[in-house]
């Protein structure tokens, strides 16, 4: 299964402290969603919204082991959900994400990568994983 990242996952550091495979990967962009900073944390949040877009990484052909990783990293306020994805290429291609659920955390401010904190994020969410 083609997994799409839009905040934390898109980062290799993250990505691979959550995983055990070595993907292939892809910029890729979601269209009707978008993606906004939370309130009270340094990751963020995708929700459905016409009109919007949501740059983020593709992992191709994600292994079982690693998406029951992933749906355990991302816990109960977020859902997996089956999407249509556009790769660089403009061919559109099927893959899944996780949607945000807990609309009231959103800041309604936009997230973004160049601003995320990385050093906090690994510290608060991924010092006991060794990666893989």
């Amino acid at each position: 299964m083609h997994i799409f990242t839009y905040g934390s996952l898109m980062f290799p550091e993250i990505w691979q402290r959550v995983v055990r495979g070595n993907y292939r990967s892809a910029t890729a962009t979601l269209p009707g969603f978008a993606r906004y900073a939370l309130a009270d944390d340094t990751y963020p949040g995708m929700v459905a919204q016409a009109e919007a877009s949501v740059e983020g990484v593709l992992y191709y052909d994600v292994a079982p082991q690693d998406l029951a990783a992933l749906d355990a990293f991302e816990g109960n306020e977020y859902r997996r959900e089956t999407v249509n994805v556009v790769i660089e290429s403009g061919e559109t291609t099927i893959a899944c994400t996780y949607i945000f659920l807990a609309e009231q955390r959103l800041s309604g401010l936009p997230w973004e990568p160049q601003a995320f904190q990385m050093s906090r994020f690994i510290g608060t969410y991924c010092s006991d994983k060794l990666g893989g």
